[in-house]
């Protein structure tokens, strides 16, 4: 009776042992078959190296790692080009598309709409500014800044108050210096307070009180520290003028100016939080332009994309810093409820660790040191 009673369980354990296994190969029978049973719609949608604009034979990283992962899976597919990849995204939304192929950036607010694979890419932002010199204007227009002038208009008045309290201590004993009529006096005290300021001392004036010559004494002092700080200032001014050029070397600089990008990227978050004036494009090609006519001060962007733009143009006067920004992984996105997402990242694990995704890399940005 025993042995019925656990022969029959041996049994039942068994069948639902199978049944359990057929069911778990049913869905990945199913997610293959998904894929088979018609060609995939396949959004593309970048820039280059990642995306090349060219219908009749798409290339760049990302098209290339996508045909190597749907070889091995002998998955088929048609592309479906958009001029911008939150056209694409949209599209992939509207589930007009099976999945998107580009330099996707996987980020928060997407996670929340879409599915995404692994990161296939690490990429950050980077600074794209010219490196010209200055012009004569850029070299002398310090000097006609407002800040300047109002330091100017502080100076004068303080010239005013000693050139005041020297015709006020000297003007009786004194009147040939420092004459009654308060328009010469005060304007002869102010003469007094320049030479004696510049040490140049012409010896045409000298203060004969005792209340004077306190006052001159205290204004020898406090012009020693004074001139020395106001020749550094402006011998720093020209230096600066003289050797400065207009390369923006670090996200710092970019407040107040006016910085491009391409519209939907982070980039344009990032700008905002630097206080930067954001000029959005449809392309990098655009911005980039506007940075070669001097319509921007900077291009913020993908830093792969920068590189290899100025890899193609061979342009000496573009810079990028070295400064790296919201490091962001580029990944291949899906609906949310995909079951493509699965075998896309086991298929991509296996081409990373046989090094087939950073030969593709390398062939299009070099060996990255």
């Amino acid at each position: 009776m025993h042995s019925f009673k656990l022969s029959n369980f041996v049994f039942f354990v068994s069948i639902l042992f199978i049944t359990v296994q057929v069911g778990a190969q049913g869905v990945v029978i199913k997610q293959d078959s998904a894929a088979a049973s018609q060609p995939l719609k396949v959004g593309i949608a970048g820039n280059e190296p990642f995306v090349f604009n060219d219908l009749d034979n798409p290339r760049g990283i990302a098209i290339e790692i996508w045909e190597d992962l749907a070889n091995e899976k002998e998955w088929t597919f048609k592309y479906v080009p958009f001029n911008t990849v939150n056209a694409a995204l949209t599209a992939l939304q509207n589930k007009e598309l099976d999945l998107v192929v580009g330099p996707i950036s996987i980020t928060s607010d997407r996670v929340t709409k879409m599915s995404f694979s692994q990161p296939y890419y690490q990429s950050s932002l980077s600074i794209a500014s010219r490196a010209d010199g200055k012009g004569l204007w850029s070299r002398i227009k310090p000097f006609f800044s407002f800040s300047l002038l109002v330091a100017v208009g502080i100076f004068v008045f303080i010239l005013a108050i000693v050139g005041t309290l020297f015709w006020l201590a000297e003007h009786k004993a004194s009147p040939e210096q420092f004459p009654k009529d308060p328009v010469k006096g005060i304007g002869n005290g102010m003469w007094l307070a320049i030479v004696t300021m510049s040490t140049t001392g012409y010896g045409d004036m000298a203060p004969i009180t005792l209340r004077g010559r306190i006052i001159a004494g205290i204004w020898m002092v406090v012009t020693i520290i004074f001139a020395t700080s106001m020749v550094a200032g402006i011998a720093s001014t020209l230096t600066l003028s003289g050797l400065g050029t207009s390369t923006i070397r670090n996200a710092e600089e970019l407040s107040t100016k006016k910085a491009a990008t391409i519209a939907g990227s982070p980039a344009v978050a990032f700008l905002k939080e630097y206080s930067a004036t954001v000029i959005q494009t449809s392309n990098l090609d655009e911005a980039m332009n506007k940075l070669k006519n001097k319509t921007v001060d900077a291009v913020v962007y993908d830093q792969p994309q920068l590189m290899y733009f100025l890899k193609v143009n061979n342009d000496e006067n573009l810079y990028i810093a070295k400064a790296e920004y919201y490091k962001q992984g580029y990944g291949f996105a899906f609906p949310l409820t995909s079951p493509l997402v699965y075998d896309v990242n086991r298929t991509l694990l296996r081409l990373a660790e046989e090094h087939v995704v950073q030969e593709i890399i390398d062939e299009y940005l070099g060996k990255q040191k």
